[in-house]
């Protein structure tokens, strides 16, 4: 009897251990599979995201273009001399501008999105704190001071559009 128990663990033994290897052989290879579906998910994915995000970018950046205030005066010309009705017109049009845009913060950071809207919002402070000034008593004069001022510093979408460029070029380098 305990002959016959030696003999059976001897025949069970390089079963048992031949079982173990096939089957961490096979779990291994499960995970290389799975991993190797994963990475092709993935890469699939941002093949087709990456255009869409690059698309985004540059609509963010053609926004912050529309919102120089060089290009901005120069494309809407007051309609009264009016420096507050200006003032409204052209918030009123950057406001329509973000707008139109809003759909394109799903495609950017976090980070770009806010550094965008910032630009956005400085711009709007810029025009009402020139508009502020008693020394200007018209739009033209608004228009005026505006564009002097930009002659001395840089615009708030020039560090929005830095920011921008930077995102970009990390997204083609990765």
């Amino acid at each position: 009897m305990e002959l016959d128990l030696i003999g059976l663990l001897l025949y069970c033994v390089p079963a048992l251990v031949t079982g173990a290897i096939a089957f961490l052989f096979f779990r291994e290879h499960i995970e290389n599979e799975n991993n190797r579906r994963n990475f092709l998910i993935q890469k699939d994915l941002q093949k087709d995201a990456l255009p869409m995000r690059l698309q985004a970018y540059e609509r963010m950046s053609l926004f912050l273009e529309r919102i120089k205030p060089s290009k901005l005066l120069l494309r809407v010309n007051p309609t009264s001399s009016n420096k507050e009705n200006y003032e409204s017109l052209l918030i009123a049009n950057i406001e329509q501008e973000f707008d139109h845009n809003l759909a394109q913060q799903i495609y950017v950071t976090d980070k770009c999105w806010s550094i965008t809207s910032t630009a956005k919002n400085a711009t709007i402070q810029m025009i009402r704190k020139a508009t502020l000034s008693e020394k200007i008593d018209s739009a033209d004069k608004l228009r005026e001071v505006i564009l002097s001022d930009m002659i001395d510093k840089r615009s708030p979408s020039d560090a929005a559009l830095s920011f921008i460029k930077e995102e970009v070029s990390d997204i083609w380098n990765s």
